[in-house]
């Protein structure tokens, strides 16, 4: 099976899915030190999640998608 078969193909997320992932994670307590860890990870990982191309990202903001 492919790893990148699940990651996201964008950058952009819907603001629902975004008020999904702030609910499931609120509350949640964590380290200074794993907190660290987990900031450099998601540094490296963003660096290979691409922007949506320009007319994709249009349509996006026009609410056409």
């Amino acid at each position: 099976m492919n790893n990148n078969q699940y990651k996201r193909q964008y950058r952009e997320l819907d603001d629902a899915t975004k008020e999904k992932i702030s609910r499931s994670t609120t509350g949640v307590k964590k380290s200074d030190l794993h907190k660290q860890h987990i900031s450099q990870a998601m540094k490296d990982y963003w660096k290979s999640v691409p922007h949506k191309p320009e007319d994709e990202m249009r349509k996006y903001l026009d609410g056409n998608i």
